[in-house]
């Protein structure tokens, strides 16, 4: 019961910071703020960014995290890329070209789920920490990148790639479908398949987990792929809404994403966190966001305040965590 109310109260109050930085920025910046061009840049940048955060968020869930999830991105986006733009002759008629399309989404997916893969068997199997494990393979990945392109951007990719990005279905932008159906499948996996029970199990006691009959190491390969899945989902939209990719967009996004996702309630010790929370967090830091490129702040000082709010955030649930088992060992006692 004391369980289910401090879940009720973490909720509560991430609603509370959403409505209240919009509140803020309404009263603040009315004439900026308050507009249909600034609301259709926020909803822009939500799906590219919501995708690249759950991504994080399914690391941290098994007590891990994926710190190769913008190079992932990236490599998938060169490798959509370099299809697009070589085969994509002027004499394609509108078979081939939506093949070619086709091609080039499953490649970029294709190769997400490889690097997801690569992630996962080097935790699950070969036992290296989380931390160092992505670290590692996000300079691998980076690295590929960057020798394949030799550091310079593609661009100029087929009008119907573009519409993924940019195009929109009875007014409501294709972006955020694809964004709005992700977090659907992902809340029903988590919460309503094994697979899902498997993943917080082990995330909240690995040891007590395996004695349980569950295959840890299966658990934490197929997270990993899944991570890397929602990187190349990412990837698709980026590249088909600024029509061009180069090795290094989006590095400002890892730190963003570990932030939302500790915002928005996971814990990053593993084995707690929840869908409908990561997006109130994705929310508040894209309303924040706007307002601080609304009134010109620079990349430095928004990274100085993204990391304040992370520290902030960390130390704040670490002494709610201890109230709570204050509460609970009050609770047993009584």
């Amino acid at each position: 019961m004391f369980d289910q109310y401090l879940k009720h109260s973490r909720t509560t109050i991430l609603f509370v910071m959403m409505f209240g930085a919009f509140i803020v920025m309404s009263i603040f910046l009315p004439g900026k703020f308050l507009t249909l061009s600034n609301f259709q840049s926020i909803a822009s940048q939500i799906p590219e960014f919501g995708l690249l955060a759950i991504a994080i968020m399914l690391a941290m869930l098994t007590g891990g995290i994926d710190l190769s999830i913008i190079s992932t991105a990236n490599l998938a986006g060169v490798g959509a890329a370099l299809i697009l733009t070589k085969y994509a002759l002027p004499q394609l008629g509108a078979y081939e070209e939506s093949y070619l399309i086709f091609l080039a989404i499953v490649s970029a997916i294709g190769i997400s789920l490889l690097c997801g893969l690569a992630n996962g068997l080097l935790i699950a199997y070969i036992k290296v920490p989380a931390i160092l494990a992505t670290l590692g393979t996000m300079s691998i990945f980076s690295g590929i990148a960057i020798v394949i392109t030799k550091g310079y951007g593609i661009q100029g990719f087929p009008e119907k790639f573009l519409f993924i990005g940019s195009g929109t279905i009875f007014a409501i932008p294709m972006p955020m479908i694809i964004f709005i159906v992700c977090i659907l499948l992902m809340s029903l996996i988590l919460n309503r398949t094994s697979f899902g029970f498997n993943l917080y199990m082990l995330g909240s006691n690995p040891v007590a987990s395996r004695f349980s009959g569950i295959n840890n190491r299966g658990i934490l390969v197929r997270t990993y792929i899944l991570s890397g899945l929602c990187s190349g989902l990412a990837s698709i939209i980026m590249i088909s809404r600024v029509n061009s990719i180069r090795p290094g967009y989006g590095s400002a996004y890892l730190l963003q994403a570990i932030l939302v996702c500790v915002l928005g309630g996971v814990d990053p010790s593993g084995g707690y966190g929840n869908i409908s929370g990561l997006v109130m967090g994705i929310i508040v830091l894209q309303i924040l966001q706007s307002g601080f490129n609304i009134l010109s702040f620079s990349p430095f000082f928004k990274n100085v305040v993204w990391g304040l709010m992370l520290i902030l955030v960390m130390i704040l649930n670490f002494y709610s965590s201890r109230y709570s088992q204050k509460i609970r060992k009050r609770m047993k006692v009584d």
